[in-house]
């Protein structure tokens, strides 16, 4: 690879020593009790999952037979909103592919399940700091009187609502859903876990937003959602702040056509495509952290999301709303997504299973992967363009596994998404959808902000860009899926994701 251009100060905006006070929080002692809380909750903390061979983002078999745990994209970057500079925003969407009509039961997340967002902030690839997220939901069960009068019988309603929902009035609500938050770290070989609390009420339970069923029964939607938004209290008393609920789907790409023998013009217009999400709707678990409460000694983060199950489920005769079937057994990892689209265009079919229950710390069984890619191969059969000659190809490497010296290598081995928390965010109007590769270091594979075009910069890294012209003489080509994006498809406020569309009209 030539010299890399990119020259980022490896020192941190903010008080990055502060962050050891994180292990010392954790140590803090939890309060005596957490307020009460519908069943589904999941028990005390446990050390960290075994994994076994499942998948996530439908890149792999086993994920599809259990769509609630499959993680779609992974979100981290340093905020741009205005005044929010010293934090990062992270946000791991799940559920995919939601039709936004998917009534009655939409599409809450599974309260058997552990969703987490881990860092690794001293670059071991091993998590210092995990978020994990439980789901519960409650039904009120509500119930109309139905037949003759003086002889009705109160009859349960089929349906999540029985009339309007406001943030001012949610009695016709039928089903609530909520969650709660663990920080989660290891201290002495075990895993301390010590609740976010509500910053207003110092309770550990928050609610979310019902899904954006149609406007009859949320007349604003985008005002209700925004109501979610909460101030919470990370261990120490640090502010931060979070959502999970709905949203419109970020990524943008051609899906079908892709997947068809890129059955696309890959050196077309990148607008010239169609975005095969863009009537879609996900789930979005989003946090707001400050940048003291992560780094610890570099300013380098590492990170990536999981979603985990009990290791065995047993369908019940009877199943209730509560408990459909019985969970038993440790939680496993069954999906896990750090940068995007290495599961879908970089691992073997045979491996993808495998490399979801991995973690990046055991990543070394996949390099073959990685310095022998087969994705341009494959381009150069469908369209005669010509793959790179060089092998192995460290810049992919230094793309996938350790980050790129001098912006954001932070010494470890291993697929996760990299940050430097010292590199200055780029206000929305600027930015560049195509990243580093454009002169944009705030961009991918500096983090990843929605409006980053990761499919066309993926496409570009793995053809050569970043390569000398005597070993990928088609490196600098314009490779593009052909659905454009940027950050004018985001708001510029927490959380950036859009209001999912509307499942009425």
């Amino acid at each position: 690879m030539s010299s890399s251009p990119f020259s980022v100060p490896a020192t941190c905006a903010s008080a990055c020593a502060a962050g050891f006070l994180v292990t010392l929080a954790l140590l803090a002692p939890a309060p005596a009790a957490r307020a009460s809380e519908p069943s589904g909750r999941a028990p005390a903390p446990q050390p960290p999952a075994p994994v076994a061979p499942l998948s996530s983002h439908r890149e792999a078999p086993g994920i599809t037979e259990t769509p609630k745990v499959d993680g779609t994209d992974f979100y981290m970057f340093n905020s741009y909103e205005a005044g929010r500079e010293d934090t990062v925003t992270f946000i791991a969407d799940y559920l995919p592919l939601q039709d936004p009509y998917g009534g009655p039961n939409y599409f809450n997340l599974d309260p058997d399940a552990r969703y987490e967002i881990h860092v690794d902030n001293d670059g071991d690839a091993v998590q210092d700091i995990s978020f994990r997220f439980t789901f519960y939901t409650v039904l009120k069960d509500i119930a109309l009187p139905v037949g003759a009068p003086g002889s009705e019988k109160i009859v349960s309603i089929p349906l999540v609502q029985a009339g309007s929902v406001s943030l001012a009035d949610a009695t016709a609500q039928n089903v609530a859903a909520y969650y709660s938050i663990d920080v989660i770290g290891m201290v002495g070989g075990h895993a301390i876990a010590v609740p976010v609390l509500d910053a207003q009420t110092g309770e550990t339970r928050f609610a979310q937003p019902l899904d954006n069923i149609g406007p009859k029964t949320i007349a604003d939607y985008a005002t209700y959602a925004q109501g979610f938004v909460h101030d919470v209290l990370l261990p120490g008393g640090v502010p931060a702040r979070v959502f999970v609920g709905q949203r419109k789907d970020p990524f943008v790409v051609s899906l079908g056509a892709t997947f068809d023998l890129v059955n696309l013009n890959p050196l077309g217009p990148p607008d010239g495509g169609q975005d095969d999400l863009k009537d879609k709707n996900v789930t979005a678990l989003e946090l707001e952290i400050p940048k003291s409460f992560l780094v610890a000694g570099q300013p380098v983060l590492g990170a990536w999301t999981t979603a985990s199950l009990r290791q065995s489920s047993k369908l019940v005769k009877a199943p209730t709303f509560e408990q459909p079937t019985q969970e038993r057994g440790r939680f496993v990892q069954v999906s896990r997504l750090g940068s995007p689209l290495v599961n879908e265009l970089v691992i073997g079919l045979k491996d993808k299973n495998r490399f979801n229950a991995s973690v990046p710390a055991d990543d070394a069984q996949f390099l073959d992967y990685v310095t022998n890619p087969v994705l341009p191969e494959l381009l150069e059969v469908l369209f005669g363009v010509r793959a790179p000659d060089l092998f192995p190809r460290a810049d992919l490497v230094q793309a996938f596994l350790t980050g790129v010296p001098g912006l954001n290598e932070n010494g470890a081995v291993g697929e996760m998404l990299r940050i430097n928390t010292g590199t200055p965010a780029v206000p929305a109007a600027q930015q560049n959808p195509l990243g580093v590769i454009a002169g944009d270091v705030a961009g991918f594979p500096n983090g990843r902000r929605p409006g980053d075009d990761v499919v066309d910069i993926a496409l570009r890294v793995v053809m050569g860009v970043l390569l000398d012209s005597t070993v990928a003489p088609d490196g600098q080509l314009p490779y593009t899926d052909g659905a454009a994006v940027d950050a004018s498809f985001f708001d510029g406020t927490f959380p950036y994701l859009r209001s999912p569309i509307p499942g009425g009209a």
